[in-house]
């Protein structure tokens, strides 16, 4: 059977795969400390269970309008309107199955296939940015950070990289694989760039908002490059209850974008999944609405786990690691051990190798940094949404095992 060369070119996600390899090593009796997954260890909060429970019951089960129901679709244009700047109508948001869900589209409707069009990425950066990015037809401009830099880019590299061919670029901060956020002045620094650019659409990812920890850099908060008048009009902002609402299950997302945009989107949307759930929509009403010290309780457990695995990580020799200062991930760069050998043999050449090694001999399960962009193949990533206790056996099994390499 035929299949399409954008699909057969197209690697599977490394955080699912590292995933799949971590249950399957568990299911072979090992004692697996997972590092892998992007998702919290909190359960959902009750009161957004239980309104959902009771829509349910109540019957809430017909198919629903292909953006949402309008009270979740306000609800969501005030939080964007009150929390973020971004002054919004229910008329510009669509109601997502989930986060990737709204950036798959927003590509689709971004990018002309067979034009040339080129998508900015400022690397590193989550692994399925790039391949929905190619799979719209764009060419893929990775800009590229470091451990040196934080991180994060600067508005000279942004400059450069932007040409006639550009159209947009996706920015996410705070940052997966990162765990950094942007200070509002860098952000707004690199949004001036993009202002003189008026054909380039800013697709901004922020699904991490409510994780940041001025805990780890004072003063540290949350910008929306749409709340800015000169790119608000060009501006697609994606978020979603996932992460902060530890409803990663529930694949609820959303989007807001301009009007004429949104009502593109909408049209794509209703030829590919219709809405979410019905019985969901009161509950995304309640998340936004009166879960402020649920989200607030799981965030600062979050800043101390921060802290922690920053602590623990210092601590293996040979390791560079930035203070993870959002989300719920550390990105060391370990390629100090680079052509080393295992104990039992493993050649370690690459963020991949250290990995599989890792998994296979240790027990410990990471994501390897090749997926995350071209500047990210000596880094490893390890979520720290995992107890306390884990992170310090799991990063104590790290340091026993590099100290074996030779």
């Amino acid at each position: 059977m035929f299949v399409s060369s954008r699909i057969a070119s197209m690697s599977e996600s490394a955080t699912l795969a590292v995933g799949a390899k971590a249950a399957a090593a568990r299911a072979r009796g090992f004692d697996v400390i997972a590092f892998a997954m992007g998702e919290p260890d909190f359960d959902t909060p009750a009161n957004i269970k239980r309104v959902a429970i009771e829509a349910l019951e109540r019957g809430m089960t017909k198919y629903a309008p292909t953006a949402g129901e309008k009270s979740a679709r306000e609800a969501i244009a005030r939080k964007f309107t009150t929390e973020n700047g971004i002054e919004t109508s229910f008329e510009q948001v669509t109601v997502t199955a989930g986060a990737k869900h709204a950036i798959y589209m927003a590509l689709q409707a971004m990018i002309e296939p067979g034009r040339g069009d080129e998508v900015i990425l400022p690397t590193p950066a989550w692994v399925s940015y790039k391949p929905l990015i190619e799979l719209a037809g764009a060419r893929c401009i990775e800009v590229a950070a470091s451990v040196e830099s934080g991180f994060r880019i600067t508005p000279a590299q942004l400059a450069a990289a932007i040409t006639p061919k550009t159209v947009g670029i996706i920015w996410n901060s705070p940052s997966n694989p990162c765990g950094v956020a942007y200070p509002e002045g860098e952000v707004r620094a690199l949004c001036a760039v993009l202002e003189s650019h008026e054909k380039v659409t800013i697709l901004s990812d922020e699904i991490y908002e409510k994780l940041i920890y001025p805990e780890v850099s004072a003063g540290l908060s949350h910008f929306s490059p749409g709340s800015l008048p000169s790119l608000r009009e060009r501006t697609i902002t994606i978020n979603g209850l996932s992460k902060s609402y530890a409803m990663t299950g529930w694949r609820v997302g959303y989007l807001a974008a301009p009007r004429a945009m949104a009502r593109e989107l909408i049209k794509l949307q209703g030829q590919m999944t219709n809405s979410i759930p019905s019985f969901f929509y009161p509950a995304i009403v309640e998340a936004l609405q009166n879960s402020a010290a649920g989200v607030e309780a799981m965030r600062v457990k979050f800043a101390s786990r921060a802290v922690l695995i920053k602590r623990e990580l210092d601590a293996v020799p040979g390791f560079r690691t930035v203070a993870p200062n959002a989300a719920f991930y550390a990105f060391p760069e370990v390629s100090a051990y680079f052509g080393k050998t295992s104990s039992k043999g493993a050649k370690i050449d690459s963020a991949q190798s250290f990995a599989d090694a890792l998994l296979e001999e240790a027990h410990v399960a990471v994501v390897p940094g090749e997926d995350f962009g071209v500047c990210a193949r000596g880094n490893i990533r390890l979520s720290f949404a995992c107890s306390d206790e884990a992170i310090v056996k799991g990063i104590g099994r790290i340091r026993a095992w590099v100290a074996t390499l030779t």
